[in-house]
């Protein structure tokens, strides 16, 4: 759907309103009082009423607009906005397109966007064949670096660890498009504490298929992945084959790092995961 499409669907409150109503309708309303799922649509207050026990459940109860404020045109344009581009909105920019007053409510939007997002891709694991690696991430800690001199590389504490999961499927005797060897899949990228093998071994096992093959470096971090895919394949990479040999796990760390850079500028490590669950 692009602007002009939207913009002829959604016009204005009301049909973002019967939209909204429209999904819920079609994933059921559940009552928090008694558990019944049958209700009454009150038409004039915006809400369900349970047949059972009468308790009511407001239109956006239980949902990503829960406690919200902001109309619901203004969801719409936000979810619009988040997956209808490329790149990505800054909560100042779509504050400035909105002509909304203030901006945290933008803000605190936008995030939960983003944290649905997260939910939504916990919902599947990754399969085949898995590139896996680690990526730093620049992140503000303007407390820390107050307290303690700054470290360099992969200790820094302006760098916030990122394991990285790309589904990379071997194309014999061709390239793609992009002249990679390898046809890219779903990606999946975690915020991690340390690069300890517990924590590496851990991830992987919640978000890849048992049955999946991983691909990574020689590092001591993967030494477990053995004991939760069905075969790991460590490689001693030398630094000018990482592109060749880790083709897609290495463009997404890269292309991440851009947007955050170009878009968001400075981030705090508390809220990277949600700008990587959109990316």
């Amino acid at each position: 759907m692009n602007l002009l499409n939207f913009i002829e669907q959604f016009p204005d409150e009301e049909s973002c309103q019967l939209k909204y109503k429209e999904i819920r309708d079609k994933l059921g309303v559940l009552c928090s009082g008694c558990g019944c799922k049958g209700h009454y649509w009150k038409n004039d207050k915006l809400l369900y009423q349970c047949k059972h026990c009468g308790k009511r459940t407001t239109l956006r109860s239980g949902t990503v607009m829960h406690g919200s404020q902001l109309s619901f045109r203004y969801w719409f344009i936000a979810i619009h906005l988040l997956t209808s581009t490329k790149k990505s909105f800054s909560a100042l920019e779509l504050q400035r397109q909105l002509g909304h007053t203030y901006y945290e409510p933008i803000w605190e939007m936008l995030h939960k966007l983003r944290e649905v997002m997260g939910r939504r891709d916990g919902e599947y694991e990754l399969s085949g064949v898995i590139e896996l690696d680690e990526g730093f991430f620049t992140t503000i800690r303007k407390d820390e670096e107050k307290a303690n001199p700054l470290k360099r590389g992969r200790g820094s504490q302006k760098k916030s660890k990122i394991l990285v999961m790309v589904e990379s499927i071997p194309i014999e005797g061709k390239t793609t498009k992009r002249g990679k060897p390898r046809k890219v899949g779903h990606l999946k990228m975690i915020v991690i504490d340390d690069l300890k093998a517990k924590t590496i071994t851990k991830k992987v096992k919640e978000k890849v298929s048992k049955n999946a093959i991983s691909d990574s470096d020689s590092s001591t971090s993967y030494v477990n992945l053995k004991d939760v895919v069905k075969e790991h394949k460590p490689k001693v990479i030398p630094k000018d084959k990482v592109s060749e040999m880790l083709p897609w796990v290495h463009l997404a760390i890269s292309n991440a790092k851009r947007l955050l850079l170009d878009i968001h500028h400075d981030v705090k490590p508390e809220y990277l995961q949600g700008y990587l669950n959109e990316f």
